[in-house]
Parts: structure tokens; sequence; C-alpha cells
């Protein structure tokens, strides 16, 4: 059978600034828009619904992150290991990958599903909802749930359409989630008197129009990759891989989930139901420009991953420079307006006079050091597209768990409900230091290669 589309061998021979422009900034703009669906959620519940139907969605964001890091557990993992088969030439191999993530990103939705529902209340309770926001909670997450294997399905396979050489339809697809989202909230919230439900019911829907489309593309036998017959089997050794690659974001998304189950419920004991209200806003500015940078990652991934598997290793150090000052340019942008601007910015969320004085000081500490993150956030990319596991569960892991918890629990001690946001900016500079360290390290390996030289040859020094 004739391919129409030939593996995206420019990867390896167009010049990196190029190929950056052409993946990354699709890429920025998806995430951009599916982070500014998550905030067109907030912005109509906070300001058509009211505040303690803020702090009951922000008692939503650890199960939210839960599911992520569950998605791309497969989603990710699937990713990487297209981009480096595609570049070894191995399309039969591609396919496979593609069943394989179909199939596991359905069986584990499915069992998150059953389980988060049999289970909603405790779980909401535990993650920080009280007598008064449980209802919010609840309302919203039922429906998100019954959506799940909608959602993994359609991020997963987003992800493998944008490796597979297509970041631009990949791109389309999330603003056209974005616009039917916005277009949606408004009607079902405010014309159809439907709540929280509303935003709800609108993002489910919009992903579900997005997946129907990403189904029609790889169904196209002219592709590659496609579906094929007999390719949705289970192989435990795609799977294997896959999952093994994917283990670092998963623990990053586990580790957020974590993160934000205990901020809440510190806030909870210090501030209220307000301060955890104060925290979904703060949460959601910066998760935008965390998606930036999530972009940029997903704009490298298929080019370090292809040319890593084509050793040609100059190119690898190339975008990842790139990537890594761009990133950084994006979290000083977020530093700057968190601290001089940061009541402008909690007025999109909410007009509340008690909750936007609460989330703008807030703000102003949480986000110090931030300027930061992107450097971070880039290398731990790097070490997965590389397929050092160990060192992407490391970087994940230290600002979250090894740094940023044990201050949650220590500085409130201290400093009360400001000890919570003075966690934020500490643990951003050590893990940054943690990072620059074990980045410096890869590089002198790196530079000891040449390109064309086996990869094994680096695995074995460091």
């Amino acid at each position: 059978m004739t391919k129409v589309n030939s593996a995206p061998v420019e990867l390896g021979t167009e010049s990196i600034g190029k190929l950056l422009k052409q993946y990354a900034l699709p890429a920025i703009i998806a995430q951009t828009a599916s982070s500014l669906y998550n905030m067109v959620d907030s912005i109509f519940i906070g300001h058509g619904v009211g505040p303690l139907a803020i702090s009951g969605l922000a008692v939503t964001f650890p199960l939210m992150n839960l599911s992520t890091a569950f998605g791309t557990l497969v989603g990710l993992g699937g990713a990487t290991m297209m981009s480096v088969l595609l570049g070894q030439n191995n399309y039969k191999a591609a396919d496979k990958v593609l069943g394989n993530v179909l199939t596991l990103n359905t069986a584990i939705s499915l069992i998150f599903m059953a389980v988060a529902l049999i289970f909603i209340d405790p779980i909401l309770y535990f993650f920080g909802a009280s007598e008064n926001t449980l209802p919010f909670a609840k309302e919203y997450m039922t429906i998100i749930l019954l959506g799940n294997t909608i959602t993994h399905l359609y991020f997963g396979l987003n992800n493998l359409m944008r490796s597979s050489g297509n970041p631009k339809k990949a791109m389309g697809l999330t603003i056209f989630t974005v616009l039917f989202n916005t277009a949606l909230d408004p009607i079902f919230i405010f014309v159809l008197d439907m709540g929280i439900k509303g935003a709800a019911w609108a993002t489910v829907i919009s992903q579900t129009l997005a997946l129907m489309v990403v189904m029609h593309h790889f169904s196209n036998k002219t592709r590659i990759p496609h579906f094929e017959r007999g390719f949705f089997r289970f192989d435990l050794r795609i799977a294997k891989d896959s999952l093994s690659i994917g283990f670092g974001p998963f623990l990053m998304n586990a580790a957020a989930c974590l993160v934000t189950l205990f901020i809440n419920q510190q806030l909870r004991k210090y501030s209220g139901d307000l301060g955890i209200g104060s925290y979904g806003i703060c949460n959601r500015l910066t998760f935008m420009f965390v998606m930036i940078c999530i972009g940029f990652n997903q704009g490298m991934q298929p080019i370090a991953g292809y040319n890593y598997g084509a050793r040609k290793y100059s190119r690898v150090k190339e975008v990842f420079k790139i990537t890594a000052i761009m990133a950084t340019i994006v979290t000083t942008a977020c530093a700057a307006i968190s601290v001089f601007m940061p009541r402008l910015a909690a007025s999109i969320f909410t007009s509340d006079p008690e909750l936007l004085d609460m989330a703008s000081g807030s703000l102003r500490i949480m986000n110090l050091s931030f300027l930061l993150v992107g450097f971070q956030m880039i290398s731990t990319n790097l070490f997965q597209c590389l397929g050092m596991v160990n060192k992407s569960i490391i970087l994940s892991l230290s600002r979250q768990i090894l740094i940023l918890l044990p201050l949650l629990y220590l500085l409130p001690l201290k400093f009360g409900s400001k000890g919570i946001w003075m966690s934020f900016p500490i643990s951003d500079f050590l893990a940054f230091i943690l990072t620059a360290i074990l980045l410096i390290r890869l590089f002198r390996k790196l530079g000891s290669l040449k390109d064309g030289d086996d990869p094994a040859i680096l695995g074995s020094k460091l």
C-alpha cells in the first residue's frame, strides 16, 4: 500500500529554529488554548455562580490532576516512542504504538472513572471540600468523570498526531475545543441556568467532537501511523516501554495531585473555603504560563526524540538550548505579572472583594521565583526524550514532593497562611539548583559523543 504521508524526515535535516517554529508554535497555541478553556470555566463560574463555586472548582483540581497523570502515563510515553521509531523508519512498530495507546488509555480511564465515581464524596472531602463547597465540586466532577474516557483518548491521540508530523492539525483541534467550550459556557450557565454543571458539560461535549476528528484522522490508511486490523491487541513489550517513558510525566502529575491536595487541606485549616478559592485563582493564572512551557516541551519532544534516534546529538543539544531560553522568557513574564499587577490578574476571575484581596496577595508571594520554572520543565523533558527515566523522575519529584511538601507543612507553623505561599518560591529556587547540577553532567557526557555514535555509550557513562 502506498503511503501518502512520509515520516517527518525534516526533523533530522531542517534547521532547528525553523523546526521549533513549525512544531512548537502550534503546540504552544494549542496548550495556551487548552489552558484558556480551563480559565474560561473558572471565569464564568466565578462571575456566574459565585466565590464558593470557585472554591468548589479548586477542590476538584487534585482529582483532575490525578486523571491527567494516568492520561500522560500512556499518551506522552507513546508519543516519545513514536518519534524515535519514526526516526528509525520503523513504521510498523509506530502503528502498534498507536493501537496500544488507544487500548491502554481506554482501559485505564474506565477503571479510574468507576473508582472515582463510587467514592466521589469521601474523595472530595479528602481533597479539601467542606459542607459549603461539596455540592459545587460534586456536580462539576461527576460530569467530568463520566467523560473521562473521552478526555484520555482525545489528549493521548492528539499527542500522537503531533508527534507523527501533524502539529498544525493537533493545534487546530485544541483551538476548536476552546472556542466551542467558550461558546457553550455562557449558554449553559446563564441562559439554561445549569450553574457549574453547565461548565462541565461544555467541556465534555467539546472534547467529544474533537475526539471524533482525531479518530477519523488515524483511520485513514494512507497516513503514518494509522489504525490497522490486529494492531489493537495488547502488546506487553510496547506497553512496558511506553509506560516506563511516560512514568516521569505521570509522577509529575501525580505529585501535582498530592501537592494540591495538601495545599487545599492546609488552606482550609489556615484560611477556610476562600483560601482554597484564592489558590484556585492563582493556580489557573499560573497554569496558563505552565501550559505554554508544555507547548515548548511538546514542540521539542519530536525534534529531540527523532534526532536522538537518528544519533544526531548536536541537534539534540541545540534544540534544548533554544527551547530552554524561550520557556524562561515565558515564566519570567508570569513572575512579573504576579509581582507587579496581581490584583488586576485576579480580578479576571472574581469581583468578590474579600476573595480578590486574598488572591492578589497570595499571587504576589507564590510566583516570586517562578522565572526559574521554565528551565526546570524543559530540562526534565530533555531527560525524558533521551529515555533517561530515572533522571526525569528525580527532577519531576524534586520541586513538588521532595522540597515543596515539607515546606508546606513547616512554614505555616511559624507564618500561618502566608507560609503556604512562601513555600512556592523557595521550592522553585532549590529545584532549579538540582536541575542545573544534573543538566551540567548530562551536557558533559553529550559533549563526548560525536554524531553517529551508539547511544548506548551515553547510557553507560551516566
